[in-house]
Formats: structure tokens, sequence, C-alpha cells
């Protein structure tokens, strides 16, 4: 029995050994956390439950799937319609509590839009326009109102914006009245309401400021022409925003430590870009001052060796800042513009510091490309203006009269194409007004694609519109 005992003793000692020496070799790995989480909150339930009727609820409690957040809840929340103060909105663990401060009007449905607000601890999930309906009357009213808002001049869309709606159909109800409903856009510039009345408003676009009237012209503001007829085949809108003015920013004047002593001379720059002339283009010789007075016999415009040409011709512009001089320029020319000191005078009897001369080459004609662009369902009753953008600047501008344009030479680079609509032929864009005379503004079609001009190249284009 002893030699047994000590047999088992010994065996059980050499496997106690064995898988310690296993424990001390295995590699310890950490446990797999599995796939992130991408699932926004989900409501499990609500009391009152979303879409009741015939209640007046002082408090509603929504309850979701995990634990959520409110962010920016008082930028986000939308309540249709609207109320005089805004709901208290609180969360604690998986529970999102509003408080309903103000008495809601009978037989009226209410829809409460929580935007962005609402969103998962963990991973910042968002539920996107997350909404709970309920009514205070025997039924829900259902009835929608949608369409788009557009920037008229740009034909971009501004998704800070807010298409709002009147009951009162007076003009004064957007400058005096709050809201009774209000929306947002997003980010294709799209609007839609949910769970309208039927009924007539007026609709209008403002920004989302404070007092969401239109108590300032030179506010984006947009306006429907007719009132909108809300009912179950309400028809789609599409706004186009215009400042009737725009906002003179005032410059404000650095106010220096030390006094330096003024120099009262007359200075200049002009547009030539490293020395080389655009042959598409005028040059302009823009002063630091408005001037009095030019006196071109002392502005001489020759080749190298001084030699005179003629064929060109200066013009000072209306705010006497800017001397342009047109000449029909060939590439690779050379040039001089010689300012004597006296050629300009300011109004203060200043004159340049001394003579002075501007040297300058034209480019060549490499440097530009040939452009041909097509339009289909081009509309010519419409007076459209085909522009060139860069940098949100209209650097060309030519009314179309053919469903064709065609160019020779065009400075290479990406332009970014638009239509105007030029309603007066003025070749420039011009905005609405809602004062005594209600006028939409002109329309704007922006060409989403980005029109890239290549040097020393047959550039084509097909514009389906």
């Amino acid at each position: 029995m002893k030699l047994i005992f000590s047999n088992i003793s010994a065996l059980f000692a050499a496997l106690v050994i064995v898988i310690l020496m296993n424990a001390s070799c295995a590699n310890i790995i950490s446990p797999n956390g599995g796939p992130r989480d991408s699932l926004p909150p989900r409501l499990v339930f609500a009391l009152p439950k979303d879409s009741s009727v015939k209640i007046t609820p002082k408090e509603i409690t929504l309850n979701f799937n995990e634990y959520v957040t409110l962010f920016n809840v008082n930028e986000n929340l939308i309540i249709s319609p609207t109320l005089k103060n805004n709901p208290i909105a609180d969360y604690k663990l998986k529970v999102v509590t509003l408080k309903i401060k103000d008495s809601l009007d009978p037989n009226t449905t209410y829809s409460i839009n929580f935007g962005n607000a609402i969103r998962d601890v963990n991973e910042g999930n968002i539920i996107q326009d997350f909404t709970y309906v309920f009514a205070t009357g025997s039924h829900l009213d259902s009835f929608t109102y949608k369409g788009k808002v557009l920037i008229a001049e740009t034909g971009k869309v501004d998704s800070t914006l807010l298409v709002i709606l009147h009951q009162n159909l007076a003009d004064s109800a957007i400058t005096k009245e709050r809201p009774r409903y209000y929306t947002k856009i997003n980010g294709k510039g799209e609007f839609v309401f949910n769970n309208l009345p039927s009924g007539t408003f007026r609709a209008y676009v403002l920004p989302n400021d404070f007092t969401r009237k239109y108590d300032d012209s030179t506010k984006p503001f947009a306006f429907a022409s007719n009132p909108v007829m809300v009912s179950s085949n309400t028809l789609a809108d599409t706004f186009y925003v215009f400042q009737e003015f725009k906002r003179i920013e005032k410059v404000k004047k650095a106010i220096g430590t030390s006094i330096k002593k003024e120099d009262k001379s007359v200075k200049f720059k002009t547009d030539i870009e490293n020395g080389a002339q655009d042959l598409l283009g005028d040059l302009h010789i823009t002063f630091n001052k408005k001037l009095h007075s030019f006196d071109s016999t002392q502005i001489l415009f020759c080749d190298t060796n001084y030699k005179a040409i003629s064929g060109y011709s200066l013009a000072l512009d209306t705010a006497k800042t800017q001397l342009t001089v047109r000449y029909p320029w060939k590439e690779l020319s050379y040039f001089k513009i010689v300012l004597n000191k006296t050629a300009v005078v300011d109004t203060g009897g200043n004159s340049l510091a001394k003579a002075d001369t501007i040297n300058f080459r034209t480019k060549p004609e490499s440097d530009y490309g040939s452009i041909k662009i097509r339009f289909n369902h081009l509309s010519l009753a419409k007076n459209p203006v085909l522009q060139f953008i860069q940098s949100d600047a209209i650097v060309e501008s030519y009314p179309l009269n053919n469903i064709e344009f065609n160019r020779k030479l065009f400075r290479e680079g990406g332009y970014e194409l638009r239509i105007l609509y030029d309603t007066n032929q003025n070749n420039r864009w011009d905005p609405g007004s809602f004062g005594k005379i209600k006028k939409q503004p002109e329309i704007v079609h922006r060409i989403p694609e980005l029109f890239n001009v290549k040097g020393n190249w047959d550039n084509e284009l097909i514009i389906n519109l």
C-alpha cells in the first residue's frame, strides 16, 4: 500500500510540474472586443406612447436600448407648432425626458424633432432627426410640405437657413410675429414639414437667428409669391434666397503708438502677373489716392527702344483711382510705360515721388486653351448669361445667344460655371424685393462640374441643363 501511494504521489507531482511549465510558456492574449458599435440608439418605449391622441402631456419620457446623451439640444430641438417657452430636456442613463412648461393648444398635432441631439454615450452614434408626435385632439395631422432652398446669386445651398410658415397671411407677420412652424434645411438644400394641418400658409426663408423675423433688409431672405395651400396634394416649392441690400462692414482704423512722417506722394500698382500681361484683358494701374487729373502727354507707351506705340487708349474710372490701358495685345511682345513725375496729381496736389517705368511682356498663346461649350435644353428666351467663377468671384461673363459658346483663346485654370437668367438684360444679377412691389430675384443655375481649361489644348464640354 505504501508503494502504491508513493507512485500516485510522484505521478501527481509530475502532473503539477507539467501544468506549471505550460502555464509559464503560454502567450497571454487580450480578449477580442468585437466589432465597433456603429448603430444609433433605438427607442424601446415612450410615455406617453408615440403618436398618441387626446393627450396634453407635461412630461414625455423616452427610453432607449443603450446609454444616451444630449448634444446641443437647444440648437437642435424643433417643436411644431412653436411654444412660447422652450421645454426642458434632460437625460440620465438610457432615458431622455422632456418637460413642457406651456399650455398646449386644443385639437393640435405637435411634432418634436430632436435633430442630431440624441446620440449614444460610447461611440457618439446619432439618431438623425428623431421625432416624437402627439395630438391634443382626436387625430394626428398628416399633411406634408416640402421643397428646396437655393441661394439665388450663386445657385449654392446654405443649410443654416430656416423655412418658416405663418398662418397669418399678412405681410407684417414675417416682420413682427414669431413663426408658427419652422424647419431646417439639409445639406442638399431640401426641407420638409410633416404632420401639418390642412390650411393656407405664407412661406418664407430666414437665418436661424434669435428673432426669426425679417427685420433687416440685409438678412438672407426668400418668400413664396403665392400662399401655400396645404392639403393631400401640396405642391413642392423652390425658394431663391437673396439679400436686398448688402451689409457694409465698417473698417476699424488701427491706432498707432508712434507718429511717423507721412509720405504724401502718389503710389501705384499694376495687375501684371510676374511681369507678363494677359492677352485677353486690359492693363490696370491702380493708385493709392483719388486723382484730380492725369496728363496723357506725360505718359509714354512704347517698345523697349522707347519708340512710341499708337493704337492704345487711356481711361480713368469713375472713382478716379484706376487708369486702364487698352491695347490689342499680341503674344510675346515687350513694352514699357513711362510715367513722368507729374503725370498724375491727386486731389491734394501731390504727384509721384519720381518718374517711374513699368516694364512688361505679353504672355504666349500657348498659355491659353480654346474652349467649346454646348448647352442642351438651354432656354435662350430667358436671356442666359454664362459666368466663369474662380474663388467665388466672377472673372468672365458672356451673354449667350446660341446653344454653343466658343473662344479661340481662354485663360487656363479651373472654373466653376453658372448660368444667370438675366431678366432685365443688364448683364448682372439683381436681388429681389419684399417692399410694396414684390419682386423675386434673378436666378442663377450652378453647373456642378468644374471646368478645367488646359493651356495649348482644345477644351470641350457638353452641359445638360
